[in-house]
């Protein structure tokens, strides 16, 4: 057995409204310069829809992800590395910029400056690709609130292998179908595929935590990450050559706080935590014939933290203390493994995806309540389930290969939650059979209700922070993707003529903790030394953001109102 550890995400989507504030936030952060207009390491997708890029999950085009040989060993469903080298000079098999979108801004300047006339000027939308006026017809998220799904929603792969594998044919009308929002990051997989289509080996999966990075002095720009990646999370970069990712914020992570896209998701349904995980399985785990197996293979991957076989094996290995304790406390882990009800996307590409979806429970819960029912009611609820088979086939092609009594589990599982609190919540006695019906103890379905519900800051993130001894590894690392200047990219950090690149430091985001957490407004003391705007929260006025004037100056500078005193 040898024990790793891995970050991993879970998302509940009965939270998420699709307010797309972790998506603008994490293109704020990571995704804000020129050559990566197009790109979205987060996105929100409306399903049903064809997701971004276009039908991203129709492998049999894109051959993303692996499969199985005829010895039923792993390959590339793109083709092994004796193809990818006969091909290494033809264009890869990815999606245009069609599929993705064509980035725009408008022409405001004409808002300015046009002179008076009888016709009230417009802003017309002008491409970031060729600076030419452009008519916008696609964009991250066309099919948002399932606009146009009348038209468009038969395109939506899952859509069409529901059709295909249904006894009678399934009409996709708009008032029968339902709506979820589905977020969407880089999968850190524990096989990933983009990973091994590389040519340049420029892609690694963290050794401490098996986030997945690509190295942009090693990147050439093959863009065989992109044909490898079933999820279409890798994108490159027009203006520098080189491929790019999600990079599950690592330099938050390494010193313990959530990624961007947690920290501001506004329906709180992301949780952080540490899953261990024993490496020797996963090649087998991701080989089992059946695709509807691959959920329990992946499980089965992961390590009880509070196994004290496995505690020994971890510490055998290097693995810190405080980092068991941490997989120990890890909500993920508890989500995934111990309730069974956050599934992984898309296990039938054999990744091993680390981002796992509380399936949503909403769409039943709307109709039976539109349709006059007690919507809580728990009866009422496994009868709807069993019933709209629609649905559950549905979310089944995107969770579990296709297996839709895994998903109608861990629906009756939330159902049963909703019904056992609410009877608790009316002051009426804990009702026992509620949670027995779905295999579970009332104290147990208690405490996951606690955290899917109602669980604190510390609780949704158990992130473990690097240690001192690797601190120095840390102390001057500047991630690549946070500006023009990285490494292996050009010379001009934030934009054109900006300065020199200001260091990721430890110091920085610990101050920056003190100061969200402090209820005190932060003195010039938290960063002296250091301006740093992009991580700046606007609380207090950092050392540094004004000159100082010489002692023997009879003027001073207030830098509190930014007005000058005597």
């Amino acid at each position: 057995m040898r024990v790793m550890a891995q970050m991993g995400m879970v998302m509940n989507l009965d939270k998420c409204i699709g307010c797309h504030t972790c998506s603008v936030t994490c293109k704020q952060a990571w995704t804000n310069r020129a050559g990566t207009e197009y790109v979205w390491f987060n996105n929100v997708e409306t399903r049903p829809g064809q997701g971004y890029p276009r039908r991203y999950e129709d492998q049999d085009k894109w051959r993303g992800g692996w499969e199985l040989n005829k010895r039923g060993r792993l390959k590339l469903k793109g083709g092994g590395r004796l193809k990818k080298m006969l091909g290494l000079f033809a264009s890869p098999v990815q999606p245009e910029l069609a599929d993705y979108y064509e980035p725009w801004t408008y022409d405001y300047k004409n808002l300015v400056d046009a002179p008076l006339g009888d016709d009230f000027p417009v802003a017309r939308p002008k491409s970031l690709i060729t600076g030419e006026d452009t008519k916008v017809t696609w964009s991250a998220n066309w099919d948002d609130n399932l606009a146009g799904t009348t038209e468009m929603g038969h395109l939506d792969p899952m859509v069409e292998k529901v059709r295909k594998e249904s006894a009678d044919k399934i009409k996709f009308e708009f008032e029968q179908t339902f709506m979820f929002y589905l977020p969407r990051i880089c999968e850190h997989c524990l096989n990933p595929s983009c990973m091994a289509s590389c040519p340049s080996g420029a892609i690694y999966k963290r050794v401490e935590d098996g986030i997945v990075l690509i190295d942009q002095d090693r990147c050439r720009g093959w863009r065989q990450c992109i044909t490898g990646c079933p999820y279409k999370k890798v994108y490159f970069n027009h203006k520098t050559g080189k491929a790019e990712k999600c990079t599950f914020c690592y330099p938050r992570i390494e010193v313990g706080l959530p990624t961007v896209c947690s920290e501001t998701c506004v329906g709180r349904l992301r949780y952080l935590g540490l899953f261990l995980y024993d490496a020797d399985k996963v090649t087998e785990a991701a080989s089992v014939p059946d695709d509807k197996d691959l959920y329990q293979a992946q499980l089965d991957v992961l390590l009880d933290p509070n196994d004290p076989a496995v505690v020994a094996a971890a510490r055998e290995q290097d693995i810190p203390d405080d980092w068991i304790d941490a997989a120990q406390r890890s909500p993920v882990y508890a989500l995934a493994k111990v309730y069974k009800i956050a599934l992984p996307l898309h296990p039938e590409y054999r990744t091993m995806p680390m981002v796992w979806y509380v399936p949503p429970l909403s769409p039943i819960v709307d109709l039976l309540r539109d349709q006059g029912h007690d919507a809580e009611d728990h009866g009422n609820l496994f009868g709807a389930i069993d019933e709209l088979r629609i649905p559950v086939e549905y979310l089944a092609e995107l969770f579990t290969a296709g297996d839709s009594e895994m998903v109608t589990g861990v629906l009756k599982k939330l159902a049963a939650m909703r019904s056992y609190l609410r009877g608790i919540s009316l002051g009426n006695d804990p009702d026992d059979s509620i949670p027995a019906s779905v295999g579970m103890e009332g104290e147990t379905m208690y405490e996951m209700y606690r955290l899917m519900a109602i669980a604190k800051y510390d609780e949704r993130y158990v992130i473990p922070k690097a240690h001192v001894e690797q601190a120095h590894d840390l102390e001057e690392l500047g991630c690549s993707l946070d500006f023009d200047g990285g490494p292996g990219m050009q010379d001009s950090p934030f934009g054109e003529a900006s300065g020199v690149p200001t260091p990721v430091a430890v110091e920085t985001f610990n101050a920056l903790q003190q100061r969200q957490t402090s209820d005190a407004p932060g003195g010039r003391e938290t960063l002296r030394g250091r301006v740093n705007l992009l991580n700046w929260d606007g609380n207090g006025v950092p050392e540094g953001m004004f000159p100082d004037q010489p002692r023997d100056d009879p003027q001073e500078y207030d830098h509190s109102d930014g007005e000058e005193r005597r």
